[in-house]
């Protein structure tokens, strides 16, 4: 079956920087890919340079931005012109029509209408194969473009060749080294006009003749001969000498550009048909291009060499070492929904993926927390911990990993990190009074019940490998939520050194202690242990009101720590659904904490409701950021009524699907045979 038809690439990039409705890119690229490939429509909105509206392209960028908020890296753009080509893209950019643009997982087509040209690009693992037609016969130009810093060109005439480099990095400064990118574009022969070529230094106005430059805002205009142009290119982060290697690997594997095609067709289509589902016609579009958006990041980041061996340049050791390597993630959301849908559907991808993550902390001593390129200083605490805690636990990581994993898990869970872009804030004030205090560190609420959770993670993975007095201690410590627990109002609350609650408490007051969220959004992150949190409530039943409450709740905000207003707010604004913000993953999981204590049928309404009102297959269709795959996948949890309500134990939560016949893997899943709570190694061995 082709899934193709029912995946639109664009779902959620209809956003802006104050309202986010996916802040999404639409990226052609291989699952996992090294490298991904989007239209440059406007970059005068910075990180937000693509739009579904815009009518205006200023290039292709082979981009690895993950996020808008954490920016990109290692990315060039490539752009057609006639006649005079341009650096700026305010004298650059050309008309096209969105409408009439071909974006699919596996293949662009824009025609560029300045340039009376078609540009084609399908995806290889590490770059494309590219194929562009002007279709009058004008002076013909295939620019190179920065989008930043420092960038270098210098065409090879005797092999065809354009070899360049960027060490663009937006929001870099927590490594020692700077990741590049380096490129090779493979021409064939006869195909560029050396005496017509021109580079161009923006920032120095020097603009002539020539094959090679060097500098910032600097640029390279391939003269083109004939009306129709065919190359291919690989990019790499180690060198140019490795991009050769990474394009020839490349090129082994297909023929022709239609060849090429079709076979990333059929590579998305195994993907993507890992579940399949029979629902209307507009659950299976939402559905696969959820799926599509799940199986993007992380990226790979390794290359093998010309031995056969993996390696990857590691920026927290500024050299290039042997391991497989993946970036581009934000755990504090990912670890909710994307590791356990790859546990399920990705159990090999996985396992490799984690290898990745721990090659980090061989290379450099710390586990990373927020990863694009280098480590990023971006959301709080060690999710990754979680993750780690939910592989070990469903067998897919080896003891010899485990065993190095956990003493990174250790590391940060007790010593503070020197660079903020690792390690937990106020972990050391953390093991000395159970609780991160409010007077020396926000979003300390976060802090505490993260610790709590991921003490937890630390107890499964040491009880997996055997460690009965770490189990206990971390388990201990798991427990230390309760010390910011407020019997008086019900909530989590912000408390000082002394042990004093913090005055003038507002459940509706977003920031300062708590992250992207208030005290009702917050105060649910329990997830390791809803027992234990429902008996400070006064029992289930309190529980179960709590949610009622927060479900029904007025649908109000105030700015509070942040003193202005995150689009996060302004999204759970924008629906009804009491204080639930779905459009942050701290809410992930609260409409089902209702079925873990045997209410499915409250699950199932607003899951339902959730579903409709805030998901489509449309360029709006997200209820907030999609972030890495993970809110994706949360619908497709959703409407497969299953859900890790507690990632880093093997369970998930069950309810009625919203979809029927359910096949997972080519395997017909019967869920309605099991009770509120499905075991993994049951699930699997149903699936396997």
């Amino acid at each position: 079956m082709d899934y193709l038809k029912y995946v639109n690439i664009k779902q959620g990039s209809k956003s802006l920087m104050r309202f986010s409705q996916g802040n999404t890119l639409p990226l052609v690229q291989r699952p996992f890919g090294f490298a991904s490939f989007a239209p440059q429509t406007d970059t005068s909105r910075g990180s937000w340079y693509y739009h579904p509206d815009d009518r205006s392209l200023e290039g292709v960028r082979l981009t690895h931005q993950p996020s808008p908020w954490i920016g990109d890296h290692g990315a060039i753009v490539m752009m057609p012109q006639v006649e005079k080509p341009y650096l700026n893209p305010g004298q650059r950019w050309s008309g096209f029509d969105p409408g009439k643009a071909v974006l699919e997982p596996d293949y662009l087509n824009i025609h560029l209408k300045r340039s009376f040209c078609d540009f084609e690009l399908t995806p290889t693992e590490y770059g494309a194969c590219v194929r562009v037609e002007f279709k009058k016969d004008l002076k013909r130009y295939l620019s190179i473009l920065p989008v930043g810093r420092t960038c270098g060109y210098e065409y090879d005439e005797k092999n065809n060749r354009l070899l360049c480099y960027t060490d663009y990095n937006q929001g870099r400064a927590y490594e020692k080294g700077i990741i590049k990118g380096y490129f090779v574009f493979q021409f064939e022969p006869d195909t560029i006009d050396v005496s017509e070529t021109i580079v161009e230094n923006g920032k120095e106005n020097i603009r002539n003749n020539g094959t090679a430059i060097e500098g910032e805002n600097t640029a390279i205009h391939l003269a083109i001969k004939s009306n129709k142009l065919s190359f291919a290119v690989a990019t790499s982060f180690i060198s140019c000498e490795q991009a050769l290697i990474n394009l020839e690997n490349d090129s082994r594997k297909y023929n022709s550009f239609d060849e090429l095609r079709e076979q990333n067709k059929e590579i998305w289509n195994e993907y993507l048909g890992r579940i399949q589902i029979d629902a209307d016609e507009k659950t299976m579009r939402t559905f696969y291009s959820c799926m599509y958006r799940a199986f993007l990041y992380p990226h790979k980041a390794y290359e093998i060499d010309k031995n056969g061996k993996a390696v990857h340049y590691a920026p927290c050791a500024d050299k290039v070492l042997e391991g497989v390597r993946y970036t581009d993630n934000g755990f504090w959301d990912t670890y909710r929904t994307i590791y356990p849908f790859y546990s399920i559907v990705a159990k090999e991808e996985v396992k490799e993926i984690i290898q990745g993550f721990v090659q980090d902390y061989i290379d450099g001593a710390w586990l990373p927390c927020w990863t694009a390129g280098d480590a990023k200083n971006c959301m709080p605490s060690t999710a990754i911990d979680a993750i780690i805690a939910d592989v070990a636990t469903k067998g897919l990581i080896s003891k010899e990993l485990l065993e190095i994993a956990f003493k990174g898990m250790e590391l940060h869970a007790n010593n503070k990190a020197e660079l903020a872009a690792y390690g937990r804030d106020g972990c050391e004030e953390y093991v000395k009074l159970g609780y991160v205090p409010c007077d020396k560190y926000s979003e300390s609420v976060n802090l505490t019940l993260d610790a709590a959770y991921f003490d937890s993670c630390l107890a499964t993975v040491a009880d997996v490998l055997g460690y009965a007095d770490k189990k206990e201690y971390y388990m201990k410590r798991s427990e230390n939520y309760a010390n910011i627990f407020d019997s008086e109002t019900g909530f989590m609350r912000p408390k000082d050194s002394d042990g004093n609650f913090k005055p003038d408490f507002d459940p509706v007051s977003w920031g300062g202690d708590y992250t992207e969220a208030a005290a009702w959004q917050t105060s649910f992150a329990v997830q390791h242990d809803f027992e234990g949190y429902a008996r400070l409530l006064g029992g289930q039943d309190k529980l179960i009101e709590k949610l009622d409450e927060f479900f029904y709740a007025p649908v109000e905000y105030r700015v509070g720590g942040y003193g202005y207003e995150i689009h996060e707010m302004t999204e759970m604004a924008a629906c009804d659904w009491g204080q639930c913000a779905i459009s942050n993953q701290p809410s992930f999981h609260i409409p089902f904490i209702y079925n873990y204590f045997g209410h499915p049928e409250k699950t199932e309404y607003w899951l339902k409701r959730i579903c409709d009102e805030g998901f489509s297959a449309e360029n709006d269709g997200f209820p907030g950021d999609e972030d890495n795959g993970t809110t994706a996948a949360w619908y497709i949890f959703s409407c497969l009524g299953i859900y890790p309500i507690t990632p880093g134990k093997p369970i998930f939560t069950h309810c009625a699907p919203m979809v029927d016949n359910i096949r997972i893997l080519g395997k017909t899943v019967d869920l309605e045979k099991y009770g509120d709570i499905i075991k993994y190694d049951e699930l699997m061995a149903e699936i396997e």
